[in-house]
């Protein structure tokens, strides 16, 4: 009888720990998947004023558009201390921005042509990829922690010990929307 209750706890306390285990490797490949974003982002926000300046020399009448990528850079680079949801919206408005600039500069096919543009352009895409790519990974590791955490028998150890959902970072209205330019 006492062996057998040994056996019980045993098998008990390697399910705890199996559990532990899997909820910690799921918050760490998350914190992961959040500076994967995080990375890409920055380096969507560093290149954002070269460009901007590159546009600068050809579409001077375009001040407004300029100035809607700037200040949309500007509030994206304060959200980064921020949760997934703030972060989200700051860096989709930068996005609707970036799709009017994009817009907007198909009126000069000499900037098009232009070297330099060109490579801004083609950094510009490949950032948004990894971006984009980075979002799904974080979700995806999002929603296995969040369905962790809420599931039977992982709940009963995520609860004590402190585990709670994530947020998944969506992309804001703004960026599932056509860019407007008008002349």
């Amino acid at each position: 009888m006492l062996i057998g209750l040994l056996i019980v706890v045993i098998v008990l306390v390697l399910l705890f720990v199996s559990l532990y285990n899997r909820l910690v490797s799921l918050r760490v490949r998350a914190e992961n998947a959040w500076s994967d974003i995080d990375v890409q982002l920055k380096r969507r926000a560093d290149l954002v004023p070269n460009l901007v300046s590159t546009v600068k020399g050809y579409a001077v009448h375009e001040r407004e558009t300029l100035d809607a990528v700037t200040q949309a850079r500007t509030r994206a680079v304060a959200a980064q201390g921020a949760g997934p949801a703030a972060r989200a919206q700051a860096e989709g408005e930068l996005t609707t921005a970036l799709r009017g600039l994009s817009v907007a500069v198909e009126a000069y096919p000499q900037l098009q042509a232009a070297g330099g543009f060109r490579d801004l352009q083609q950094q510009l895409a490949i950032i948004e990829d990894a971006v984009q790519n980075s979002r799904r990974y974080y979700n995806a590791v999002a929603r296995d922690l969040n369905t962790a955490i809420s599931t039977i028998p992982s709940n009963l150890v995520a609860g004590p010990m402190g585990y709670h959902e994530l947020e998944f970072f969506e992309a804001a209205a703004g960026e599932r929307e056509l860019p407007k330019v008008s002349f």
